[in-house]
């Protein structure tokens, strides 16, 4: 496998991977403070440790981007306030963000694929993460005792 990618696309990918990541940390910090009712304590836990989450792959992206000698972003990812604050209203934002997110990860796949082991391998593994989280969060959005999947 060579080295041999289009350094400029991938890290303009990883930039905007960051942008994405740091606009998780803002969205599920203010989710987390906008749930009410008998189930608030874990699902805030559950959001904060997203928001956590999101941060320290912003951090890995940032990190790959210096590694490559170049200047990571001071951008944050769009932010849609849609003032919808009921459990279900949030996961469902939180599934069309990650599918997002989950689509940056991929093109950057493409980008170094059989190219870039490091990045060929990073892409990956956060391929890997973020399809287990929208499961998760899939999952969250089921009605109890129901097997198949939601479909937003």
């Amino acid at each position: 496998m060579s080295e041999n990618f289009d350094k400029a696309a991938a890290v303009k990918l990883l930039n905007q991977i960051m942008e994405a990541e740091l606009a998780g940390v803002v969205r599920y910090t203010h989710y987390s403070l906008m749930i009410f009712g008998h189930n608030r304590i874990p699902i805030v836990s559950w959001l904060r440790g997203e928001a956590t989450t999101c941060l320290t792959h912003a951090n890995e992206a940032g990190e790959l981007v210096t590694h490559f000698g170049e200047h990571p972003s001071l951008k944050i990812g769009a932010l849609l306030e849609t003032h919808q604050h009921g459990i279900n209203d949030i996961l469902t934002e939180s599934l069309r963000a990650e599918k997002e997110g989950l689509d940056l990860y991929k093109q950057l796949l493409d980008l170094v694929r059989d190219r870039s082991v490091l990045l060929e391998e990073y892409a990956r593994r956060m391929i890997a993460e973020e399809q287990l989280h929208i499961g998760e969060v899939n999952k969250m959005l089921r009605k109890p005792g129901e097997i198949a999947q939601f479909q937003a």
